[in-house]
Order: C-alpha cells, then structure tokens, then sequence
C-alpha cells in the first residue's frame, strides 16, 4: 500500500514497503493510484468500527471466561493459550482451503519458515505480555473500570517515541498527556473511594498499556519480514504465542488447575472457548489490519475511544452505579485522547505544507 506524498509516508513507508500486498486489503486501481478520498475514508471507518465491535465482544467475553462465578476457572494464561491455538489453526485452515478449492480473497499459502519464526519473535513476547496483561487486568477489575486501568497507552507512546526513536513532543501535546495521567489517577482515587480498587489490576492496567503500545511500534517494524501481509503476520504472531506459553502453563500449575476443573468435559464451556478463539482471530487480525490503514498513533487513540464506550455499555450492563468524580475520570481520558490527537493533527498539517520543516519531524508517526 503506498501512499501519494513523501511528507505523509515516512515511517509508513518504512515498515510497509518493500513487500508484496496483503491479498484481504483493499486494491489500489490498475494504474497504482490512491482511491478517491470519500472511498479511502469509508474503508478507514468500515476497519475502525470492525475493530470497535470485535474488541467490545471479546472484552465481555473473556470476563466470563477469566472470572465468572459461576465457571471458577483460574486459568487466564490456559484461556489465551486456546484463543491463540484457535487462531493459527483458522489462518491455517482458511489458507489451506483457497489453496485446495477456489480462490477465497487470494489467501496466501502459509508454511512455517522458522527463520522467519525467529524474525517474529521479539513481536511474539511482547504480543504475549499484551495479550497475558490485558486478561489479567480484565481478571481483577470490573469491565467499567478496565477503560481507565489501561488508559495509558498513548502516554506510553509518546515516551517510547522519545527514547526508541529520538523523536520529541510538543508542549501542547504533553499537556493532554498530563489530562490522561490526571484521568488515571483520578478513576484510581475513586475506584478505592468505592471500595473495588485491585492493585494487581491497577498493575497489569498499566504493563498492558505499555505492551499495547510496544506492539503497535513492532508490528510496523516486523511487517515487512512477511512481505507487508497482515494474514502471515498473524499466523506466525500466533504460532510462536503456543510455544511460548506452554512453560510459562506449567511454572504456574495451570494444568494442574485444568485437571481438577469440574467442566472440562461440558459442551458449553467448550463452545464458549472456541467463540473466544474466534473473536482472538478476529482481533488479531483487526487490530493490524487497523494500524496498516492508520498508523500506531491512531489505533492507541481508537483503542481509548472504544474503551470509553465499552465503559457505559459495562455499566448499564452490569447495572451499576459510579459517582460523578468516577465520570470525571472517564471524560478525562477520553478528552486527553482526543485532545492529543488534534494536536498532532495540526503538527502534521504543518509538516505538510512547509517544505523546509527538518526531515526528523516528516518522519514523525501521523494522525
């Protein structure tokens, strides 16, 4: 996927170019032009909201799997095993069959190269650290709260883009980073004032915020190793996540807890696994599918969006009650979010239209 001027690729260019073309995204025209902008526009809000309402689902999902009352299964790293199995076993198989019959979307045939295996893996581990701390923070907070217990990943982008990339923040832009940390603390003040405050969720809140971000960062990176093709990404992404999981299973006596789980053999528990492996599939695949169409930058911002949403869906779900203050702290990430991206809208605005801005901040990540 290319894209038409030299100010707005960058570090786009860098990580997609170079490689063939994902065979599920959208194709440029026979000539290699851009699509009309009302076109390019509409794909963008078609894959932000796929993104939106796979993540919502599985976040609701997976709290029944990791802490439901009434499955009391304490198992969160055999749950994301099953769901990153199923995933590279629906890649596999989807490949293998537009192999074996007609062309379904032009799939690209998948093998396992394990030198390629060996390029993905520093994605890998901090796809495993991503996805462990986001069901661990998920296993000791409330779906409402999840939204503020990982509300820093934009913070931890701009930090990360500092010490990773050398690539300084405006003044603007670190004061609406100051609005989402007050956010932070704030629905952390209140969530204690209540009475409901985990610290080990506040913990993992905020290792997944930063996983979140490293991975957003590795995925442009790693991408042209799988010759820019997100299906490959996620085969591979998924493949070596089994590998690794395994010991980290067995150091915590997770097998130990599955041979004494009382519904280990009941249809139900299975089927509601399996839809959770579909919906990691279907993450898995959205979440790169959003970072190629926008940037890293934007899939965090998105990411914070659909969490506030999610936030009013769990509470009226749940039917619960929050205190003005609690709100506070949601509005707060949310308008620092917002507030972050506006600003680095404009910054690149001026990127554009000055041509003797200094190439260090061309190739700053884009809105």
């Amino acid at each position: 996927m290319t894209r038409a001027q030299l100010t707005r690729t960058g570090i786009l260019r860098m990580a997609l170019g170079g490689g063939g073309a994902d065979p599920l995204l959208p194709a440029e025209d026979g000539g290699g032009r851009r699509a009309p902008f009302l076109l390019r526009a509409l794909r963008i809000a078609v894959v932000v909201c796929l993104y939106w309402f796979t993540s919502i689902a599985m976040v609701f999902l997976n709290k029944y799997l990791l802490d439901s009352p009434s499955l009391r299964l304490n198992a969160p790293l055999f749950v994301t095993f099953f769901q990153c199995a199923l995933t590279a076993a629906l890649c596999l198989g989807l490949s293998l069959g537009a192999a074996c019959g007609p062309p379904c979307l032009g799939l690209p045939a998948l093998r396992l190269d394990p030198k390629v295996s060996r390029s993905v893996l520093p994605l890998s581990v901090v796809f495993i650290g991503m996805v462990t701390s986001n069901n661990l923070c998920l296993k000791h907070v409330g779906v409402a709260f999840y939204n503020v217990g990982r509300s820093l990943t934009t913070v931890f982008n701009v930090l990360l883009s500092y010490l990773l990339l050398k690539q300084t923040t405006s003044l603007y832009a670190l004061l609406a980073c100051g609005v989402i940390i007050g956010g932070f603390w704030l629905g952390v003040d209140q969530e204690g004032a209540e009475g409901t405050l985990s610290w080990p969720g506040i913990f993992f809140g905020i290792l997944a915020s930063l996983c979140v971000s490293l991975n957003a960062i590795y995925t442009k990176k790693v991408l042209p190793v799988v010759d820019g093709s997100i299906w490959r990404l996620t085969f591979y992404n998924n493949v070596n996540a089994c590998v690794l999981f395994f010991p980290l299973m067995m150091l915590l006596g997770e097998f130990r807890t599955l041979y004494h789980f009382d519904k280990l053999g009941s249809p139900g528990f299975w089927g509601m696994m399996t839809l959770g492996g579909v919906f990691g599939f279907a993450i898995g695949y959205v979440t790169g599918l959003q970072i190629k169409f926008t940037s890293p930058l934007t899939h965090n911002v998105s990411g914070t969006a659909k969490a506030c949403a999610q936030t009013v869906l769990a509470v009226i779900y749940f039917e619960e009650t929050k205190s003005f203050l609690w709100w506070m702290s949601n509005l707060m990430v949310l308008g620092g979010s917002f507030a972050y991206t506006w600003v680095k809208g404009l910054e690149m605005r001026k990127v554009q239209e000055d041509p003797n801005v200094k190439s260090s901040e061309r190739n700053e990540t884009g809105v």
